[in-house]
């Protein structure tokens, strides 16, 4: 089979979006009389993919941008000294007594997705 000359299927890029785009996506899907289609195909979104979001929203996975850093751990210095604070380790001391030590040149991706575990 040929394909017509000049005619090039198009091609999807897959957006990243925002975890603030994806909630205002699915509030905008909570007012009443609104279509989630609608809402998906105005916002270039494929509506069962909004419906995705809209459970994660449920469940309370899509936090509020402004309501994250209020979920953060509480943190107590103690013992600082100049020595502990050129050797380039942080350790933090769980409640429960588990350590977690972060030594210089961590990988700060790594080091989020651990911290932000530790919130679930």
């Amino acid at each position: 089979m040929e394909q017509a000359e000049g005619l090039v299927p198009e091609r999807r890029v897959r957006r990243w979006r925002s975890v603030a785009e994806k909630r205002r996506i699915v509030e905008l899907t909570m007012v009443p009389g609104a279509s989630v289609a609608l809402v998906a195909r105005a916002h270039g979104v494929n509506a069962n993919q909004v419906f995705k979001w809209r459970r994660e929203f449920e469940r309370g996975e899509l936090p509020a941008a402004a309501s994250a850093p209020a979920s953060l751990l509480p943190v107590v210095l103690s013992g600082v000294d100049k020595a502990q604070t050129n050797s380039g380790c942080i350790h933090i001391e769980l409640q429960g007594g588990a350590l977690i030590s972060i030594e210089s040149g961590a990988d700060p991706a790594l080091l989020r997705t651990i911290l932000e575990s530790l919130r679930k």
